[in-house]
């Protein structure tokens, strides 16, 4: 095994090692501190995990895209809320109170395409303009996240349909919707990505872009469909957890972006762009959840929590950084 193959695996093998170790300490740890009798690796307990982890992993994976593109989105929270409102109050229209439970399909598709269509303007405003992608999705969070207070000022939205709670709470072999979802979309971006021409464009782009325009890229229009997917994954996120709770809250995903941020970064995809992988994304968002839960398992607060996922962060960061560095000196040589 040659240096690069054994440093690509150790890369894309960590989080999986740093998940391991978060379910070892834990169950050690919580059999000392915890407040339950439960074990921390009960089965039943990683599936609710799993059903946690779906509402930011699904957003997470279509940052991962983005991220690979050399963009980010910001305005992630604030469409997953808005889509979120869409899906819920349309259910109260006259139209759709007098089609009964047979317009559950159709608020979903309100609030998938809410999603498609604010991720389009994203998409067509990053690449007019040539903004960077930081600024214009800073100012659509902020822009977005006022047309949500704007819909209902400060009041929730709420309409709960108990079909609709039914089709959310299946369970097949253990997996409720929400998970199913996000394995479901695990398994498609991942194709996408490494099966597809568009996937290897986006990595290409990431990499060099003026290389891929000079090799006949279209990057813009690449963008604009990236921008479009992670709108529709973050409405996607909302329709799998609000067909459940039938309740939103104006401030609801409120610094989801900066949570999937973190999911993608800690899976090994560049801040930078040109390198990652949605697997890794998969465990990045399966070890800051483990994080949340384990560290509840024994005690800590929410305080704690963000401590340590923070600190993690960094550490991650700089350790990239440290091997980016290296990686270029020996090109030097």
């Amino acid at each position: 095994m040659n240096n690069d193959t054994l440093k690509n695996l150790l890369k894309n093998g960590a989080i999986w090692g740093f998940i391991v170790l978060e379910l070892v300490f834990f169950e050690v740890a919580g059999s000392w501190w915890s407040l339950s009798d439960n074990a921390f690796m009960d089965l039943d307990n990683m599936l609710l995990l799993l059903k946690q982890s779906a509402p930011i992993g699904i957003i997470a994976i279509g940052m991962t895209v983005i991220m690979i593109n050399g963009n980010i989105d910001l305005s992630v929270g604030a469409i997953f809320a808005l889509s979120a409102i869409v899906m819920l109050d349309s259910m109260s229209w006259p139209f759709m109170e007098a089609m009964g439970d047979g317009a559950i399909p159709l608020a979903w598709l309100f609030a998938l395409l809410t999603g498609c269509l604010l991720g389009f303007v994203n998409g067509m405003v990053v690449w007019k303009t040539g903004v960077d992608a930081f600024i214009v999705t800073l100012g659509a969070m902020l822009g977005y996240r006022g047309l949500v207070f704007m819909y209902n000022g400060e009041n929730p939205t709420f309409h709960l349909n108990w079909t609709m709670v039914d089709i959310a709470e299946a369970n097949v072999l253990g997996f409720e919707t929400p998970a199913l979802v996000f394995l479901a979309v695990v398994l498609v971006v991942w194709l996408l990505m490494t099966r597809s021409i568009h996937g290897r464009n986006a990595y290409a782009i990431g990499d060099n872009r003026e290389a891929a325009v000079n090799a006949g890229i279209r990057v813009g229009p690449h963008f604009l469909i990236n921008f479009v997917l992670i709108g529709f994954l973050s409405a996607l996120s909302a329709v799998a957890f609000y067909s459940g709770s039938g309740s939103v809250n104006p401030n609801d995903g409120m610094l989801f972006e900066l949570w999937a941020i973190t999911a993608v970064v800690l899976g090994g995809t560049k801040l930078t762009g040109g390198r990652g992988s949605i697997i890794g994304t998969f465990g990045g968002v399966i070890a800051i959840q483990l994080l949340r839960k384990g560290l509840g398992h024994i005690g800590a607060n929410s305080e704690t929590v963000n401590l340590v996922i923070g600190s993690i962060l960094i550490i991650v960061l700089l350790l990239d950084r440290q091997l980016n560095r290296k990686g270029a000196e020996e090109l030097k040589v």
